[in-house]
């Protein structure tokens, strides 16, 4: 969380796409049967919505 709240706008929304990346990987991972560690996915959605939470908090500071 405090790395979040130090970076702008910018870094804020290329952390968004490396952990969307993630997700992806992760899924097809779960797909093929390869997942060995299911709960990585969870912690992804949970990374990806608290970096929306800052993406809008400092939009709507704007």
């Amino acid at each position: 969380m405090k790395s979040l709240s130090g970076k702008d706008g910018a870094g804020l929304k290329t952390e968004l796409e490396a952990l969307r990346r993630e997700q992806f990987n992760l899924r097809m991972q779960g797909a093929m049967g390869q997942a060995n560690q299911s709960h990585l996915a969870a912690n992804t959605r949970k990374k990806i919505a608290q970096v929306k939470t800052f993406l809008q908090s400092k939009q709507s500071k704007a």
